[in-house]
């Protein structure tokens, strides 16, 4: 039985890190609660979890930001709106492979083709060949 590759959302597996920076950071932050007894390692903890939590509002900024950019696409597996960052993305909604480039139409699922050195690698590679 062959696995099945299941891709995510480079929008969402952004959100997802963010939301779990909130989630870290509170967790540091009951802590830091926990050592009440000591006040500097208390104000450590605090102070930390504090950043984390600031990151991740800097992060959710930053993904809301590089979403309007995105491009909107209608997913022809499931047929919902859905956005899509750099060559190569996943539906946000039922994970199908896609891609705007008509080069890339029909080959492998590869997120490296989104990486400016990998497309020149290929290139380098057509040449040689």
């Amino acid at each position: 039985m062959a696995d099945k590759l299941v891709y995510s959302s480079k929008i969402n597996k952004i959100r997802t890190f963010a939301l779990s920076l909130v989630f870290v950071g509170i967790a540091i932050m009951y802590v830091g609660i926990l050592t009440k007894k000591i006040p500097w390692l208390m104000a450590i903890f605090f102070i930390l979890g504090m950043l984390s939590v600031i990151l991740s509002c800097v992060v959710y900024f930053w993904i809301g930001m590089l979403s309007t950019r995105a491009v909107p696409i209608i997913c022809p597996s499931c047929e919902k709106p859905t956005k899509m960052l750099g060559r190569v993305d996943a539906c946000m909604h039922c994970k199908q492979p896609l891609t705007l480039d008509k080069d890339l139409e029909g080959k492998e699922f590869d997120e490296r083709y989104n990486s400016r050195h990998y497309r020149r690698e290929l290139k380098a590679k057509k040449k040689h060949n």
